[in-house]
């Protein structure tokens, strides 16, 4: 079993014409998201909250140009792939860009 966690990222588009001064443009965009596996996950869905909790620092961010946030988790099977992983296999053959992983 794994533990897997997805994010929503978004880009402030007010920020990339600001000069530093004053108070930062906010234009929020909404992007797509980053998919992390905790593989070999030993423990339950409690045990997989308090793992995620503990690991939304390495995974968040926040500045007045990115942010990344943690949406969701789930424990999955050990050969689960993710919708991204499942189409690079179909159209590519092959898994080029595999989702991050995490030691817990």
């Amino acid at each position: 079993m794994k533990l897997h966690i997805w994010t929503q990222d978004q880009e402030n588009y007010g920020a990339h014409d600001w000069d530093g001064e004053g108070e930062c443009p906010q234009r929020w965009k909404f992007k797509g998201g980053v998919d992390f596996f905790v593989p070999k996950f030993k423990g339950g869905e409690a045990e997989a909250t308090t793992a995620v909790m503990a690991l939304r620092s390495s995974i968040e961010e926040d500045s007045q140009y990115f942010r990344r946030e943690v949406t969701g988790w789930t424990l999955v099977a050990d050969d689960y792939l993710t919708e991204f992983e499942r189409a690079q296999l179909e159209y590519e053959g092959k898994i080029t860009h595999k989702s991050k992983e995490l030691a817990w």
